[in-house]
């Protein structure tokens, strides 16, 4: 369908725009307009023709397109690419030194990025570059068609757009490690396009519409993090007072997510607003979402378990009855790590199996990565030290799994963290009491600690008979 219209389309052109008006300047840039959209339909009817896996078809076409405008890059790219696909490798790799050649000539410039990386693609046979192969269920194919009807239908610059997107990024974050590593990515550029727009509004649906259960902290990225909240701060302010309730309970339980860690009084003000707006509203999924905003604010010092298994219970409680099931999944995890903190480890490991037992039906991969370090942690007994060599088996087998799951401030730092954490457990064990010192497990600062760091660099001094220089440190951390 989509070669069918562009095919209409230029079968409409008859040769250059306002031809009789050449020399009037009101047509010359109606002029242009025109022209550069029937060289984009060139190009899209060419892509449309590689889709359906007729890329010898589409190369006399660009040859032609390009006699014409040698400068257009996307075009040196689809015929590169059509030449590939048919078999041609070399004819491809040449076409992309003609398009260096035609750039240099016309405008003085070298091929970008896109082009740079096609020749290399194309010079290690790259599987990406193969034709598309048909979808082999009806859902692949529903989703390749509607995709596609989208594309044609709904306008570049329309909002629809941007929001469509939002939510597509919203769902990525979810589906995996790379899922969640791209919708970071992509994130920051989202809120960055809305704001562009001028609309306030708009750009809180943008920002509030990411809801995406957390629960780890938020070194991943940290710069991103900051920004969000001057994003959703600078948005807040520009709402029009007396409305937008729903809009300011998402930009606020944003905030609160985005400055966990922080100690901002910015963070615990921003939850209780979020909860309070979400309660008025009777509005369960923004109830969900700002009762995790309030989780998140609700580690800032020990002996809070309790107000989490409470915060933990609501919300799964909520999820349950309203079909929430990524905040069904949220709610166990948090009772997890609750009853794990109060020492009732059968609560914890019904909650686990909860966990995954949804992570399987819902395909949520990333849930499994909390449970299997719920799992390395969990102690055997109170007085059961054989576990102890099977804890730092069952450690790295848990920080394997955080390899390419898309949370680095995780992955960096935490798998030695944890192994000190096991051999100053052991250490405890087997040392007289009140004895420090020497005796400590040593702690090497060149090792990756990640954001983890801090308290390495606290317990250095204590593991080389300094102990009185680690209490300042230590006393420095938080909880």
């Amino acid at each position: 369908p989509a070669r069918a219209r562009l095919e209409e389309a230029l079968d409409l052109w008859r040769g250059p725009a306002y031809a009789d008006f050449a020399a009037e300047d009101w047509a010359r840039g109606e002029r242009s307009r025109l022209t550069e959209l029937r060289l984009r339909a060139v190009e899209r009817r060419a892509r449309a023709v590689l889709d359906l896996g007729l890329a010898a078809e589409a190369v006399p076409d660009l040859d032609a397109h390009l006699a014409e405008q040698p400068w257009r890059e996307d075009a040196w790219g689809l015929l590169a690419l059509a030449l590939y696909r048919s078999g041609r490798q070399g004819d491809a790799l040449a076409a992309l030194r003609r398009a260096r050649t035609a750039l240099a000539a016309e405008l003085g410039l070298d091929p970008g990025p896109e082009l740079r990386r096609l020749e290399r693609d194309i010079l290690h046979q790259d599987p990406r570059l193969d034709p598309p192969r048909e979808p082999s269920s009806a859902a692949a194919r529903l989703w390749t068609e509607a995709a596609s009807a989208y594309d044609r239908t709904v306008g570049d610059g329309a909002r629809a757009r941007l929001e469509a997107t939002v939510a597509l990024i919203r769902s990525l974050a979810v589906t995996g490690g790379g899922g969640l590593e791209a919708a970071r990515r992509h994130r920051m550029e989202a809120v960055a396009a809305a704001e562009e727009y001028g609309d306030p509004e708009l750009t809180a649906r943008v920002i509030g519409a990411y809801d995406v259960p957390a629960i780890w902290t938020r070194a991943d990225d940290p710069e991103q993090a900051r920004r969000l909240v001057e994003a959703a701060v600078r948005t807040l302010a520009a709402l029009p007072e007396g409305a937008h309730d729903a809009a300011r309970a998402r930009l606020l339980a944003t905030i609160a997510l985005e400055s966990r860690g922080t100690r901002s009084p910015r963070g615990p003000r921003a939850a209780r607003e979020a909860e309070r707006l979400a309660r008025r509203l009777d509005d369960p999924a923004l109830l969900a979402f700002a009762l995790n905003g309030r989780f998140m604010q609700s580690c800032v010092r020990a002996g809070l378990a309790p107000e989490r298994d409470a915060i933990g219970a609501e919300l799964l409680a909520l999820a349950t009855r309203h079909n929430l099931v990524t905040y069904e999944v949220l709610g166990h995890l948090i009772r997890l790590q609750a009853r794990g903190a109060l020492g009732d480890f059968p609560a914890a490991d019904a909650h686990a199996a909860a966990i995954d037992r949804l992570s399987e039906r819902h395909e949520l991969p990333l849930a499994g990565v909390f449970t299997q370090w719920y799992r390395a942690m969990r102690p055997t007994g109170e007085e059961d030290t054989s576990e102890e060599a099977g804890s730092e088996a069952a450690f790295r087998a848990a920080a394997a799994r955080l390899d390419g799951a898309g949370m680095p401030g995780l992955e960096r730092g935490l798998l030695p963290l944890a192994l000190l954490g096991t051999r100053l457990r052991r250490w405890a064990r087997s040392s007289p009491a009140g004895r420090v010192g020497a005796e400590l497990p040593a702690v090497d600062l060149d090792e990756e600690w990640g954001p983890y760091r801090p308290w390495a660099e606290a317990l250095a001094p204590a593991s080389t008979a300094e102990a009185g220089a680690a209490a300042p440190a230590l006393r420095a951390l938080p909880e």
